[in-house]
């Protein structure tokens, strides 16, 4: 042994470490990936020795492989070996490897749980922090379910290391697992006192994520908070404080009067610029907040914004680029509020544009928006024109034509004065060159010039020197360019051609023939604008006296105008065509002197106005128009289809046309969707989007109504997991967290505790009796507080359960089969146990009513082999009953375990007494072999021996014996199981299954009740739901699929069935009816 020892260490001496690797790594960067194969291989040799170090050195070096893109996850059973080690130093490389490379669907992370929950509770704080920082990395729904109550007790835990780590991985938790947030809300809260500051702090940081998505819930905890930020030093809490009342203050106003004055000592004596700012956005945040419910204490506001402003321009004035930007930014935000208070720093901000950086400049400009009057407005245009000019880039110089533009035009130009002054500027910036928003000085030209009659002059004479210098503008010929301004330009010398001086030079620039190269909707304008100029050169030439001025006009008319009829685009060739044959015969009206300028002039007649964007709608529509009756009859289908105009041109190819829409009615579009809804129901493969059968089992209203037992439907669904569509927004994981803290706790919303099972072994009668009394304590316990809480007007303060099993003889090959197959944790029903009679998944077959009630039978999800039977034990007489003994005949078909040493007709006595009308429940476990003979069939299991004692006096008591029979049925052997909604659809596609139905009639109740009904008295679970249709799953204890699809129509039931045994099928269909026969 010692010789292997020292073997071993040698051989280590000569191991690769991970120091090794890498320096391989950078000596081999012309064949790295053959190196690092290698070297893969020699960790896979590492890794199949028994000695942990190596492993553990093998693991390290496989997680830098991982950090370098390589994928690992074959080693990661591996990596959960590497963990399991004693050794800190093991312990934490394997935890590194694992919060790098494991995920959600990493397999080997269910193996995780109980090593997590030893390290979580190991005496060595060093062991209990690296496996919560581990685990925050890793964590699944699975393991915050089993592990949520383990780390709420760490946040108790003496050492103030372990308390912050336990309540900062409580948020992981609550994302994971969000029903654990209302039970560990409160353990929480405790921590925002913690004498210790990092724990105070941690706690801080989750509840303020918490809030980020979802304040209101987290509005009563404002006091604590306000506590803390008053008298906490710690400028990273106080920021976070800060923030969560800048998200709190929008939900209730009244707290920006509270916040006023400890933000007001903040932003006076802090120097952290940090804090400063978030206090400036909270102060912005509480004045945004429904301003007419500030205004009793608006006058707080004012000199707080004042100072929220001279301290932003510290951080203005800053050299840090990044304090600049932030400062810029919130002032903005205050100048929506307070404009005058930001005005007075308008050089600042001026400055700002000469910064280098441009992000600065454009956030300097958002506030020069809002900084104008009309005091102002020229001298802030002057400087940014000036910016223009030396301005760096096209995109900064766009955006610096825009603001302009945005600036003298914002709320219908009410701060110019002068808007010949604004019609200099929009001339001066056609200058640009390279800018894509001459559509937006083209629309602004258009604009002023129509809407004011008095600068129409100024604005005429300016569009002609930009038409006369066309030639510095058809630079930019792409579409928005600067050439746009011409389009603005002909229109406004057209249209008010009277104000023009020299109309004949304007109509000689507008038909240039390099008019031709600009784009066509501007050639368009500028032909149709050069017939209104003709027809005003006209009127003025015909009354002199010199009568071929106005022949010659024509006749430039009519050499320039073929140039446009030979245009590539329709419209101007279609309107150059018109006027030039208008002007010819205008010619030759000229040539027997009939004077025709009156009847030119009257084709353009008339003065256009502005109109708004919604006159329209305020034309009333006059009587007897039907604005949706056909104009011309609508062509009719009997049309032959292979009728196909003639190509006008050339032949043209066959193109994809989209089939012509037609107009459908409300009524027709409600049938097609309600059609289209029902197939999608009936279609078991459609993946529907609604919430998981979780979510819907929770919140179905009045499932507490169901007729005998008060069923909590969220305890079989506890244990299922997570559907892949509970998170239908994976980038918004809070939405499942807005949950209402301030509700009292429920029973049924305690976390999950693990317990052990050492009470199913049943090894000896020594250890029988000491897990039967294990057993029986606590389960007490639990039952006399649930009594007290759901019978407390009947005054049932007691309550007692126990849980005995029964083991059944098998062979040895059985049992070599049983253990391969996989166990599953399973929660059993809780039941009040009160009511006259019980819903009875088996039912007692006597005449006269019986002290004893079947509650459920169902398989045992631990063992297939055996049957749980939870029988009631009710006492209707008035003595107590001191003893019971409960037995069962043996038969073919099931055999009650015994404690060893027992004989084959002992009973078993039930460990508690019974007071006057007192109800117990008590949960047994019976072993069945009829599951082991090909396939389950219905049978007796007769309970023959139950024998209890009645007190007549102080000295004497009565014995008697009840005899009755146990009806087993298939369903008995069902298991409820969670299904996922695509293993259920792969299982329907497999074709091993075969298919069978059922309808039933008169079923009168709500769609929820019946699949609660079918959920509890045949162990089903419910795979999807969508509307009246639900599909559903359970397995046999012989391991059979059974699925259901469930579909309502008024009160008819269908149930589509499919099973790979079809006995059990029909069986499991027969009960299902003769249940709902009952209703």
């Amino acid at each position: 042994m010692a010789l292997k020892i020292v073997k071993g260490s040698i051989d280590r001496m000569f191991d690769k470490n991970l120091q090794d690797l890498v320096r391989g790594i950078r000596n081999h960067k012309e064949d790295e990936a053959k190196y690092i194969s290698t070297c893969i291989d020699e960790i896979k040799q590492e890794l199949k020795q028994d000695n942990i170090a190596v492993k553990a050195n093998a693991v390290c070096k496989l997680t830098y492989l991982q950090m370098l893109g390589y994928d690992v996850s074959w080693a990661a059973f591996n990596i959960v070996e590497v963990m399991s080690s004693s050794k800190f130093t093991y312990k934490r490389i394997g935890y590194l490897a694992a919060s790098q490379c494991f995920h959600e669907s990493t397999d080997v992370i269910m193996l995780t749980t109980n090593q997590i929950r030893k390290d979580l509770s190991s005496p060595n704080q060093y062991d209990t922090g690296v496996a919560l920082t581990g685990l925050s990395c890793f964590v699944t729904p699975d393991l915050a379910r089993d592990l949520a109550n383990d780390i709420m007790t760490l946040m108790s835990h003496t050492k103030p290391y372990i308390r912050k780590k336990a309540v900062l991985i409580m948020y992981k938790v609550f994302l994971k697992y969000p029903e654990s947030l209302r039970p560990a809300f409160p353990r929480l809260k405790e921590k925002l006192e913690d004498p210790d500051p990092g724990v105070q702090s941690a706690a801080v940081n989750v509840i303020c994520e918490l809030a980020r998505r979802n304040p209101k819930n987290y509005l009563s905890l404002a006091p604590l908070f306000f506590k803390l930020m008053t008298s906490s030093t710690n400028n990273w809490v106080l920021i976070k404080i800060i923030k969560l009342f800048g998200a709190l203050t929008p939900l209730e106003p009244r707290l920006g009067k509270k916040l006023i004055e400890p933000l007001t000592n903040l932003i006076h004596s802090t120097s952290a610029m940090s804090l400063l700012y978030e206090c400036v956005n909270t102060v912005i945040a509480g004045h945004d907040v429904n301003y007419s419910s500030l205004l009793p204490f608006c006058f707080f506001f004012v000199p707080l914004s004042q100072l929220c402003v001279q301290k932003l321009r510290i951080l203005i004035e800053d050299s840090d680029q990044n304090l600049k930007y932030l400062g810029l930014l919130a002032m903005s935000k205050i100048l929506k509020t307070h404009p005058k208070s930001v005005q007075s720093h308008k050089d600042l901000i001026l400055q700002c544009l000469d910064d280098k950086d441009e992000s600065i400049r454009l956030r300097a400009l958002d506030l020069l928006y809002g900084m104008v009057s009309k005091k102002n407005l020229m001298e802030i245009v002057k400087k940014l024109m000036l910016h223009v000019d030396k301005a760096e880039g096209t995109t900064y110089r766009d955006e610096l034509l825009t603001k302009i533009i945005d600036i003298c035009s914002q709320s219908n130009y009410q701060y110019i004065t002068n808007f010949e002054w604004y019609i200099s500027i929009l001339v001066e910036l056609t200058r640009l060159e390279g800018t894509r928003h001459g559509h937006l000085i083209a629309s602004q030209m258009l604009d002023v010039a129509i809407r004011v009659k008095a600068i129409r002059v100024f604005a005429v004479a300016q569009m002609a020197t930009l038409l006369d210098n066309a030639h510095l503008l058809t630079g930019n010929m792409q579409r928005n360019g600067i050439c746009e301004v011409l389009y603005a330009a002909a229109w406004i010398c057209g249209e008010f051609s009277e104000h023009l001086e020299n109309p004949m030079q304007t109509l000689e620039a507008m038909l240039r023939p390099k008019v031709a190269t600009l784009p066509g909707h501007i050639q368009a304008v500028y032909v149709q604008n050069a017939a209104k100029l003709f027809a005003t050169i006209l009127k003025s030439q015909e009354g002199n006296t010199d009568s071929t001025a106005a022949q010659d006009t024509s006749q430039l008319m009519i050499d320039r105008l073929p140039l446009f009829v030979q245009s590539a685009n329709l419209e101007v060739q279609e309107r150059a065509s018109c006027i030039l044959q208008l002007v010819k015969y205008i010619q030759k009206l000229q040539q027997k002197d009939v004077e025709v300028a009156e009847e030119v002039n009257a084709l353009f007649a008339g003065e256009l106005n502005p109109v708004a964007p919604k006159a329209q709608k305020k034309v009333p529509v006059p009587e007897g128009l039907d604005l949706d009756a056909w104009i011309n009859e609508p062509p009719s289908e009997s049309e032959s289809e292979d009728e196909q105009p003639k190509a006008i041109f050339a032949k043209e190819e066959p193109k994809h046309s989209r089939p012509r829409h037609t107009e459908v009615d409300e009524k027709e579009l409600a049938r097609r969707r309600e059609a289209r809804k029902q197939e999608q129901a009936n279609n078991p493969f459609y993946i529907k989007a609604s919430p998981s059968s979780q979510k819907v089992y929770q919140d179905a209203p009045g499932v507490e109504h169901i007729p005998v037992v008060q069923i909590d439907l969220s305890v079989p669904l506890k244990n299922a997991l997570p559907s892949d569509d509970d998170d239908k927004d994976p980038n918004d994981p809070h939405k499942a967290l807005d949950i209402d803290l301030d509700k009292p706790l429920a029973d049924s919303e305690k976390l999950p505790v693990r317990s052990h099972r050492a009470a199913e072994a049943a090894k000896s009668p020594a250890e029988d009796g000491e897990t039967e009394n294990a057993t029986s304590l606590e389960p007490k316990k639990k039952s006399s507080k649930e009594k007290r809480e759901k019978k407390k007007e009947k005054d049932r303060d007691r309550k007692k359960s126990s849980k005995h099993k029964k083991k059944k003889q098998k062979k040895e090959k059985e049992e070599k089969e049983k253990k391969k197959k996989k166990k599953h944790h399973h929660h059993h029903h809780h039941s009040d146990g009160g009511g006259e009679e019980s819903v009875q998944n088996g039912t007692v077959e006597e005449e006269e009513p019986l002290p004893v009630s079947v509650y459920d039978i169902q398989g045992n999800l631990q063992d297939g082999s055996q049957v749980v039977v939870s029988v009631i034990f009710e006492n209707k007489c008035d003595s107590f009953l001191k003893s019971m003994e409960f037995n069962v005949l043996d038969s073919l078909n099931s055999k009650l375990q015994r404690p060893e040493g027992s004989g084959p007709h002992d009973g078993l006595t039930v460990p508690f007494q019974l007071p006057p009308e007192a109800v117990w429940l008590f949960i047994i476990h019976s072993d069945c072999l009829a599951a082991k003979r090909g396939s389950i069939r219905s049978h007796i299991a007769s309970f023959k021996r139950c024998s209890a004692s009645f007190p007549q006096n102080e000295d004497s008591s009565t014995h008697e014996k009840l005899d009755f029979k146990l009806h087993f049925t298939c369903t008995s052997y069902l298991i409820t199981t969670p299904c996922y909604s695509d293993a259920f659809a792969k299982l329907l596609e497999s074709g091993d299954l075969k298919g069978s139905s059922v309808r039933l009639e008169g079923v009168n109740m709500p769609f929820h009740h019946l699949l609660a009904r079918i959920c509890f008295h045949h162990h089903f679970s419910i795979v999807e739901r969508i509307d009246s249709c639900a599909s559903m799953y359970s397995r046999s204890i012989q391991g059979h699929h059974v699925c259901l699809l469930v579909k309502t129509s008024g009160q008819t039931v269908s149930i589509d069935a499919k099973c790979d045994e079809p006995t059990l099928l029909g069986n499991v269909l027969d009960e299902i009816k003769q249940t709902f026969s009952q209703c």
